[in-house]
């Protein structure tokens, strides 16, 4: 190994560690454990940051009570809406910030093993509670798991992009969103004047 590459390791290992630390903990997240239940202070806290993080600081928070709410309001999911517009551009964002302090192949690496680690746990959780409550919608599953790691992919780029800098990771409003699921909910979409949660 010559020098080069020994800098350029040296630059990525920061960055390494804080995902390794964070797929450790993947763990421990109670994967929609609360879903349909009232908010916990912590929760609607999360929920306020994520809103406002986004550029949304006046929606509403909307209960969703159950699984046919859940499914109707993803099922109607706007992809070019002003909040995924929004998050997405929070997204390449932190993209970017992770790229210039990990190499690509490093990147891609550390979000499939945050993707292997998140979407087994939720898919059982998922099938679990769809057992109990007679979800047999397929796609809702798949979207509410794909939610799941998208969820933790963007907390962990936002960790990653932290790594060096004095860029806050927590106060990140995908940091947030990501936080909601810790609390067991599923935040399905800002639709409107309205975050819909459930």
């Amino acid at each position: 190994m010559d020098d080069t590459e020994l800098e350029a390791l040296e630059r990525e290992l920061p960055g390494l560690a804080r995902l390794s630390r964070f797929a450790r903990s993947l763990d421990r997240i109670p994967w929609f454990a609360n879903i349909g239940e009232g908010l916990t202070p912590g929760a609607k806290a999360a929920a306020d940051d994520y809103c406002a993080g986004l550029g949304f600081p006046d929606a509403e928070i909307a209960m969703l009570l159950d699984w046919e709410d859940a499914a109707a309001v993803a099922e109607s999911l706007d992809w070019q809406s002003p909040a995924w517009e929004a998050e997405e551009s929070l997204r390449a964002d932190l993209t970017g910030r992770a790229l210039d302090l990990l190499s690509e192949d490093a990147l891609r690496i550390g979000m499939a093993l945050i993707a292997e680690k998140v979407s087994e746990p939720a898919k059982d959780a998922v099938e679990e509670l769809s057992y109990l409550s007679d979800l047999d919608d397929e796609q809702i599953k798949t979207l509410c798991v794909g939610a799941a790691v998208q969820a933790a992919n963007g907390a962990a780029l936002a960790l990653i992009a932290a790594a060096d800098t004095d860029f806050e990771a927590e106060n990140h409003p995908l940091a947030a969103k990501f936080r909601l699921f810790e609390f067991g909910r599923w935040p399905v979409s800002i639709t409107g004047s309205s975050f819909n949660l459930f």
